[in-house]
């Protein structure tokens, strides 16, 4: 799954709103049905996260976790991702890279090494909404 987006901010602003947990909590969810109940960031290599999404009106929650791999301040971080209790998805890696584009930033989304098409596919559909959520943080 490759995915890419402008946002309208610097590349420091926009690594900041994916490392820093309360910037991550404002943003971080698939669309206007979800809110974030807690965000954790152990932001070093070897450094472990958590991203909770929850369903406001079912009341269901999701969490996000996996391990920093490759963290490079503002252009890249690598990490291992899975949802917590849920095996159907397994263990994946997302990669992202930072682009300085001057007053915008190219984020270039990459995550790879799904068990199935179905999953592939239900996460494209959260990491568009996500996206989508961290563009308009910038429009505050």
């Amino acid at each position: 799954l490759i995915l890419k987006r402008t946002i309208a901010a610097p590349r420091p602003k926009v690594f900041e709103a994916w490392t820093k947990p309360e910037l991550l909590q404002q943003w971080f969810m698939p669309n206007d049905e979800y809110v974030s109940p807690f965000t954790e960031v152990d932001l070093r290599v070897g450094g472990k996260y958590r991203l909770a999404m929850k369903h406001i009106a079912k009341g269901t929650q999701s969490v996000a976790t996996g391990i920093y791999k490759e963290i490079q301040p503002p252009s890249r971080l690598v990490f291992t991702w899975w949802w917590e209790g849920e095996s159907t998805h397994g263990e994946t890696v997302v990669t992202i890279e930072f682009r300085d584009l001057g007053a915008s930033t190219e984020i270039a989304l990459k995550h790879e090494f799904f068990p199935t098409k179905e999953s592939r596919n239900q996460h494209e559909m959260g990491w568009t909404g996500s996206l989508q959520n961290l563009g308009k943080l910038f429009r505050k």
